[in-house]
């Protein structure tokens, strides 16, 4: 008896073209969005967050060389226990296609 092997697609279904999952901020541990506005070097970057208040983000190892940054891109940060209106983490950079579903929804504010 043989068995034939299914093969198992990745990703979403074809012709879908909204993510299925988004990272949204999570308020209980003060996360919040920003954008980059200045690239300082250093594996640091200015960041314009939500709240009003430009703050220098740090880009933690994990993310160094997976994920790229750029001016312009739309970031969720943690600001720091201490020094929290100027020092900030970068957790997570969102892509195109997830910005277009969290303006869908509103969770997205212009600042």
């Amino acid at each position: 008896m043989s068995y034939k092997k299914r093969k198992r697609r990745k990703g979403p279904p074809p012709g879908s073209t909204e993510p299925v999952r988004v990272r949204t901020p999570r308020e209980r541990d003060g996360e919040m969005f920003g954008i980059i506005i200045q690239m300082l070097g250093f594996d640091r970057v200015r960041v314009r967050c939500e709240d009003g208040n430009i703050r220098i983000g740090r880009i933690p190892g994990r993310m160094k060389k997976r994920v790229w940054m750029r001016v312009g891109d739309t970031v969720l940060l943690v600001p720091w226990d201490f020094q929290t209106d100027e020092k900030c983490d970068i957790v997570y950079r969102y892509r195109g296609n997830e910005l277009d579903w969290l303006e869908k929804r509103g969770l997205l504010k212009v600042f």
